[in-house]
């Protein structure tokens, strides 16, 4: 892994480059609120083991459970910002997040993200990411009319049923929304709950699955497959 730093309007933040082989597909990764990539070290691991190279910029923690649309701007922006600098031309992306960062992946391929009526978060579309897996993503920012409809991509949905941050109604919703227009792979793990995916969970909480570290192995070699499809 390598660290770089690149700037977003003359303000630098950091990127890490876990790279693959020469000329291997590049995951766009997106934490949660957290902000910190290596928090998920046996997915990073496993995505370069399996042939990509992973492109994961960090942010600030987010301070409350609700996000202001420049937070959330602000993340978008940073991971196109981030793939255009270190991404090759013509390299097939995709993408994989965690909660907060999973939602901010399905507004750059092409859904609408909105805070309330009249409150639509300003995210450019990203074009090339060809496949997005996603994990516990919170979907209310979805529910407008028509905020799916350009998004066309093949969709792995994640989620713990102990999850009470974003519940697995949430990704349910989210795969009966889209699944008219794409594939939707939506599965449930017992007993798993919001950080379950997480090597290094925040502070302070309390893990609901007795077998953590293989639940983690094993995500992370199904996200690697489902990506490479």
């Amino acid at each position: 892994m390598r660290l770089e730093i690149i700037e977003d309007g003359g303000v630098p933040f950091d990127v890490s480059i876990h790279e693959g082989d020469k000329n291997c597909p590049v995951v766009l990764f997106a934490v949660g609120s957290g902000g910190q990539p290596e928090r998920y070290s046996t997915l990073l691991k496993k995505l370069v083991e399996s042939d990509f190279t992973v492109i994961a910029p960090h942010f600030e923690r987010l301070l409350s459970p609700h996000p202001r649309e420049e937070e959330l701007a602000l993340r978008g922006r940073r991971l196109s910002l981030a793939l255009s600098a270190f991404s090759q031309p013509g390299a097939k992306v995709v993408g994989v997040g965690h909660s907060i960062g999973a939602t901010t992946l399905v507004a750059l391929a092409g859904a609408q993200m909105w805070l309330g009526p009249g409150r639509q978060v300003n995210i450019s579309r990203e074009k090339t990411l060809l496949r997005l897996a996603l994990l516990a993503p919170p979907t209310g920012f979805f529910q407008a009319p028509g905020a799916l409809d350009a998004l066309k991509v093949p969709i792995l949905v994640w989620v713990g049923s102990e999850d009470n941050i974003t519940p697995p109604s949430q990704s349910e919703w989210l795969a009966q929304a889209i699944s008219s227009s794409q594939k939707a792979d939506l599965r449930i793990t017992n007993g798993a709950g919001h950080f379950s995916f997480m090597d290094l969970a925040p502070p302070n909480t309390v893990e609901p699955l007795d077998n953590k570290l293989e639940f983690i192995q094993e995500y992370s070699s199904e996200v690697s497959k489902f990506l490479a499809g």
